[in-house]
């Protein structure tokens, strides 16, 4: 059921897409059902060019014959549609989920307006249910683990960081970097968290989006609800 969710989350997401749009492509399960839906209206003659955060993305939208850029040849964009992992009653968002945190912030940033596209599972009233992604360089590691710690207790906040991947074998993001997943809880104060975190050298961005998503589409039992930030 949720994949049905997900789906009439993002072809409702497709029918904001007009004829001439920058668009910036999300990464994740969701994500890919807009590709799809984005696809057919493509296929139907619609005319627009965008940028995948991912290089799974951009496979699949290429698979599909979506034309694509760069941020380098078009650094400004009308919209992004992407998923997310929790959203609150503000629309901020913990995403990273699928590892593209850093590239999806970057055109999150780059586009006037951004809508969520999620099943309502994912909508909280405060972030923290779901492990946040924190981008580390991989030199240094375990003094860049201990500096989050550290901000994490600061604050209040449980301080288990868990490598993904594990130690062995660990994920490593399409920009080379490592991931360590927050398992917080519950966040009290997401901006003061996510200012703390951005200012450890050694990490290169966080999952929390503060002040990007403009609206949600959230699909459940009843429908796709429209939600916007309180």
């Amino acid at each position: 059921m949720s994949d049905q969710f997900k789906q009439e989350a993002a072809e409702r997401a497709a029918e904001d897409v007009t004829e001439g749009m920058r668009l910036g492509i999300g990464t994740g399960s969701t994500a890919e059902f807009f590709v799809q839906a984005l696809a057919k209206r493509v296929a139907g003659g619609l005319n627009i060019v965008g940028v995948p955060t991912s290089e799974r993305t951009r496979d699949l939208a290429t698979e599909l014959g979506i034309k694509l850029t760069t941020l380098d040849e078009m650094p400004q964009l009308d919209l992004t549609v992407d998923g997310a992992d929790e959203f609150d009653p503000e629309l901020a968002l913990i995403k990273g989920g699928g590892g593209a945190l850093l590239r999806e912030k970057i055109v999150a940033a780059a586009s006037e307006r951004m809508i969520v596209i999620a099943d309502g599972s994912k909508e909280v009233d405060a972030l923290g249910r779901f492990p946040l992604p924190i981008e580390v360089v991989p030199f240094g590691l375990e003094a860049t683990r201990r500096a989050i710690v550290t901000v994490l207790s600061d604050l209040g906040l449980p301080d288990v960081l868990v490598l993904r991947g594990g130690a062995s074998q660990p994920f490593v993001t399409d920009g080379g970097h490592f991931i360590l997943d927050a398992h917080l809880e519950k966040i009290s104060d997401v901006k003061a968290l996510a200012t703390r975190l951005v200012a450890i050298p050694g990490v290169v961005e966080h999952g929390l989006f503060i002040d990007l998503a403009t609206k949600a589409y959230v699909a459940g039992t009843d429908g796709v609800k429209t939600v916007l930030p309180i």
